[in-house]
C-alpha cells in the first residue's frame, strides 16, 4: 500500500485526545514503575549509511512486526500508561504504515514524536504526518556540512536534512534538531546553532557519540574524556546564546553529571531534583526493536538489556517480569566500580548513562564521560582517555572493549611518567549480574566473548 492510499484511508480530524503526561510515577521499592517513554525502532531499513549508527541500520530486521501487530502494541503501550512514543529507525517513514501507527498512537491518548535523518522526508510525507497528529519531529544534524556528510556517508545528506526541517515546518509541525557531539563536531556547535535558529527550531538535543555498532568500528570519532573540559566551556556560551535565540538546549542522558553547569543544562527537563538522578532504563524509559523485542534502554542491545519479544508475550508481562529489567531497577552504589564507586555523587548518579559505560567497558558502573570527574582530574593535574583493545562484532549495538588510561595532563610529565593508572574492561552482567564485576584479561578476550 502506498503513502497516498494510506492517506485516503486516514480521516482528517481536528480533535484528537490531549496527550497524556509521559512522566512516570516513581514507584515505591519493589513495585513496578509505570513506563513513561517508549522509543520505538519502527524499522531497521534506512536510506543512509551512518558510520556512527548503533543498530547498524540499513536492511529490515527479519520478522519485523506486521501492521496488525504494531497496532496491537500501540494499545498495550497505552494500557500500561506510556505517555509518549518516539518513532525512530532506521527510518520510520520507510514503512508505508507509519502514518496509521502515528494516528493510532494519538487516538490512544499518547504523544507521538519522531526522530529522523530526513533524507527522503518529502513535503507529502510531512503533510501526512501532520494530518495523523504527530506533534514534533527531531531531525538529526551532526555538525556542519562536511562533518555531517562524512558521518552519514551519504551524498547531500546535510542539505536534505535542512530541507526536511523546512518541509516539516511548512506542514505546521514543531521542529527540533538532535546532534551527536564527536571529535569532528565538537568545535562546530556555535556556528551550527546560528544556522538552526534560522530554521525556527524549538529545541536542540545534544549527546555524545557512543562506542557501539558502527561507531565502535570508528574509535577516531569518539570524544576523549579529557575533551569535556573544552566542550563544556563551549556549552556554557552556547546555552546563553540559545536562550537569547529562544531555543531550548536539551541534554541527552550521555551529557553532563554534577558539574557547575548541571542546573542550567537540565533546566528544561523538569527534574524535581534539578540535576541528573540516575539511569531511567526500565524505570521510566524503554526501547522497542522493530521485531517486537522490548529492551530496558533504547540505545543498548543484546541479552543484558532484552526483556522479551512482543507479541510472543504481552507488553505488560515483559515490563513487569523481565529479570534484566529488575536488575536495572535495583542497581545501587554496590554495582559501581573505579572512580565512580568512591565519588561524592555516587548514590544519585549511579555512574551516569548505562549506554555510555557498558559499550566501553563491557559493564556499566564506571563512566569517565562526566564533567564533574573531568574537572576533578584536572584539579589533580591528571586527565583520562580511552583506548580500544578489542573490536566489536558485526551485530546491531555490538560493542568492543576499551581500557581507561589515567595520566598527567602536562605533556612533558606525561612523557616522563607514563600512565598513573590503567583500568581494564570488566566482566559482562551476563557473567556477574550484580556488583562491580571482574577485570578482564583483554589479551585473551575477543569482542564477542566478554
Amino acid at each position: 500500500m502506498g503513502l497516498k492510499d494510506v492517506r485516503r484511508r486516514l480521516p482528517i480530524v481536528t480533535d484528537l485526545p490531549a496527550p497524556s503526561s509521559r512522566a512516570a510515577f516513581h514507584a515505591p521499592p519493589g513495585a513496578v514503575p509505570r513506563p513513561g517513554l517508549a522509543v520505538w525502532e519502527f524499522t531497521l531499513a534506512c536510506d543512509q549509511k551512518c558510520i556512527h549508527c548503533g543498530p547498524r541500520a540499513g536492511q529490515r530486521r527479519p520478522q519485523e512486526l506486521s501492521t496488525e501487530e504494531a497496532l496491537r502494541l500501540v494499545h498495550e503501550l497505552a494500557a500500561a500508561g506510556v505517555g509518549e512514543v518516539v518513532l525512530i529507525g532506521g527510518e520510520a517513514y520507510l514503512r508505508d504504515d507509519f502514518i496509521l501507527v502515528i494516528r493510532a498512537i494519538r487516538e490512544a491518548g499518547m504523544d507521538a514524536t519522531m526522530t529522523t535523518g530526513g533524507y527522503n522526508l518529502r513535503p507529502d510525507r510531512a503533510e501526512a504526518m501532520a494530518e495523523a497528529g504527530i506533534r514534533s519531529v527531531s531531525v538529526s544534524i551532526d555538525g556542519l556540512e562536511r562533518s555531517h556528510d562524512h558521518v552519514r556517508a551519504t551524498a547531500n545528506s546535510w542539505k536534505r536534512a535542512f530541507s526536511a526541517l523546512r518541509n516539516l515546518r511548512e506542514a505546521g509541525l514543531g521542529i527540533s534538531v538532535n546532534t551527536q557531539i564527536n571529535a569532528l563536531t565538537r568545535s562546530e556547535l556555535p556556528e551550527l546553532l546560528e544556522l538552526l535558529a534560522v530554521e525556527g527550531i524549538h529545541s536542540w538535543q545534544l549527546q555524545i557519540t557512543v562506542a557501539h555498532g558502527n561507531a565502535a568500528d570508528h574509535p577516531e570519532l569518539l570524544l576523549q574524556p579529557y575533551m569535556l573540559l573544552e566542550l563544556f566551556e563551549t556549552l556554557d556560551h552556547l546555552m546563553t546564546r540559545a536562550a537569547a535565540l529562544g531555543i531550548r538546549i536539551w541534554p541527552a542522558n550521555s551529557l553532563g553529571y554534577f558539574g557547575p553547569l548541571e542546573g542550567r543544562l537540565r533546566g528544561h527537563q523538569k527534574r524535581s531534583t534539578g540535576h541528573w538522578n540516575g539511569c531511567e532504563a526500565a524505570k521510566i524509559g524503554l526501547g522497542i526493536e522493530s521485531d517486537g523485542t522490548i529492551k530496558s534502554c533504547p540505545s543498548l542491545g543484546g541479552p543484558t538489556n532484552t526483556g522479551g519479544r512482543f507479541p510472543e508475550r504481552p507488553f505488560a508481562e515483559i515490563w513487569a517480569g523481565a529479570p534484566r529489567f529488575h536488575d536495572m531497577r535495583e542497581r545501587t552504589v554496590e554495582d559501581l566500580w573505579g572512580y565512580c564507586r568512591g565519588c561524592y555523587y555516587a548514590d544519585p548518579c549511579l555512574a551516569g548513562c548505562t549506554a555510555v559505560s557498558e559499550p566501553l567497558f563491557g559493564r556499566p558502573g564506571n563512566n569517565p564521560y562526566c564533567h564533574h570527574r573531568a574537572l576533578e582530574m584536572d584539579r589533580h593535574g591528571l586527565r583520562e582517555r580511552v583506548e580500544q583493545v578489542a573490536s566489536a562484532p558485526q551485530t546491531g549495538f555490538g560493542t568492543g572493549l576499551f581500557r581507561l588510561v589515567r595520566e598527567p595532563k602536562d605533556p612533558i610529565e606525561r612523557s616522563r611518567r607514563g600512565p598513573v593508572a590503567i583500568e581494564e574492561a570488566r566482566s559482562s552482567r551476563l557473567l556477574d549480574p550484580r556488583g562491580p564485576g571482574r577485570p578482564l584479561d583483554v589479551a585473551i578476550v575477543s569482542g564477542d566473548e566478554h
